[in-house]
């Protein structure tokens, strides 16, 4: 069971992957996409954990780093991806049925992960606009994935949480 647990989550970060870099940005808001690899390790998170859901940040995060249109350093959406597992990993006892907290933890982790990701590209000297820039980023994409949580999240944990051992739910 733990490889098919291994394979749907790896399935889960491929079809967002594609949603947001093929779909979405067909509806943009400001230049700025939902995050669905995000929302697919905040519900990775919130069913299996930290741990899990770091390891699949990591990967989503890369996937996200190398897909086109990639105009950045890579590494930088895998780190942030991995930060956002680990927080929204530690809110799991506590945010596991009721709706509002999942999305407060939704709007937690999208601000983390964005605050990294942009706050990586000024370090690294990858960022094309100024910090008012990056802080209406940050805005739009708390917005878009607080958003979408209600709609997204309850499936995906649903699925999620049916994958788990009796003993573990």
């Amino acid at each position: 069971m733990s490889s098919l647990r291994t394979a749907v989550a790896g399935l889960l970060v491929v079809v967002a992957l594609i949603l947001q870099v093929a779909v979405f940005p067909h509806v943009a808001w400001e230049g700025i996409v939902p995050d669905l690899c995000l929302l697919v390790v905040v519900a990775a998170a919130l069913v299996r954990g930290p741990a899990f859901a770091a390891t699949l940040g990591f990967f989503a995060g890369l996937l996200l780093d190398l897909a086109p249109p990639a105009d950045h350093v890579a590494g930088r959406w895998a780190l942030s991806l991995v930060v956002v597992g680990c927080v929204a990993g530690l809110m799991r006892q506590d945010t596991r049925t009721q709706l509002s907290t999942v999305v407060a933890t939704v709007a937690a982790s999208s601000f983390v992960g964005t605050s990294v990701f942009a706050l990586t590209g000024l370090v690294l000297g990858d960022s094309v606009g100024s910090p008012a820039d990056l802080a209406k980023v940050i805005l739009v994409a708390l917005l878009w994935d607080v958003l979408l949580a209600p709609v997204v999240l309850p499936g995906l944990m649903r699925l999620l949480t049916r994958l788990e051992p009796a003993g573990a739910r």
